[in-house]
């Protein structure tokens, strides 16, 4: 329905004005925006560059120069294989540590650590 009333609209709208001025064509004109986009100079080359841009061809060797080869560690040396026989030697040697004692038996003297000297007295002059 209101496209028929758009049409009639038009068509007497322009009767009328051909009525009125003989002389005048009317065309059907196009409002364009009053912005008119500009060319982005720096856009089009990057999107230029991007098109013509190939990907170059993988090779198979390309990883091995960012890839190191694996190898297993070396299995660590279970305890039988030690010297067990000379270290039990080397521990039942040794002399027990007892504290207060010196190393031959004697006992030390005990020191007080914290014990604090008195301070002289400075003359004042």
């Amino acid at each position: 329905m209101l496209s028929q009333t758009l049409r009639v609209s038009r068509s007497s709208i322009a009767r009328v004005a051909r009525q009125h001025a003989p002389g005048i064509v009317i065309k059907r004109t196009f409002i364009t925006p009053t912005a008119v986009r500009q060319a982005d100079l720096v856009q089009d080359l990057y999107m230029k560059e991007l098109k013509a841009y190939k990907v170059p061809p993988v090779k198979a060797g390309d990883a091995d120069a960012h890839v190191q080869k694996f190898s297993p560690p070396k299995a660590p040396k279970s305890p039988e294989e030690a010297d067990i026989a000379n270290e039990l030697k080397a521990y039942e040697a040794q002399t027990v540590d007892i504290e207060g004692q010196a190393e031959g038996g004697a006992v030390e003297q005990e020191v007080d650590w914290f014990e604090e000297e008195p301070e002289e007295e400075t003359a004042h002059h």
